[in-house]
């Protein structure tokens, strides 16, 4: 079975504002691929940086709606000294803090697709030539899983 990690701005998108056409169409992209992991067909794949960064969350709502989503995952990572140190080797090379937890997460894990809705963290993880994992949008994702 296929795996699908979210990082949180695209299980966030849910909740973001929908008058934007792009915001919109990602958002209905995540709630298809989710609904997909629920029927077994994918394995949503959650993370000790995803619990630690939706704990951070100041609104209680957005982190009530991703946390019920995280704890249905088929597949938890935690974060251990190899994540630790590929996560310092991505963020030497520019990545966020966090983002380099999340792609050295999802990279140590393997996991087939890796999403996000952050087009600067997109490109980045895309160029980056130790990422080996496939990084893709809400929109790609849908395309490729949904076919």
């Amino acid at each position: 079975m296929q795996t699908v990690y979210f990082d949180t701005c695209s299980l966030q998108r849910l909740l973001d504002d929908k008058t934007q056409v792009r915001i919109a169409l990602e958002a209905e992209a995540v709630t298809a691929v989710i609904a997909l992991c629920e029927q077994g067909q994918l394995a949503l794949v959650s993370s000790a940086v995803l619990d630690f960064e939706v704990a951070r969350n100041p609104h209680p709502q957005r982190r009530a709606v991703v946390t019920g989503i995280l704890t249905r995952h088929h597949q938890f990572l935690p974060l251990t000294a190899h994540v630790h140190t590929l996560a310092r080797r991505f963020a030497d090379d520019g990545f966020t803090p966090l983002d380099a937890l999340h792609i050295a997460t999802a990279q140590d894990a393997a996991v087939d697709y890796s999403c996000t809705c952050d087009d600067r963290f997109l490109r980045k993880a895309r160029s980056h030539p130790a990422i080996t994992i496939t990084v893709v949008s809400p929109l790609e994702l849908a395309q490729e899983v949904l076919q």
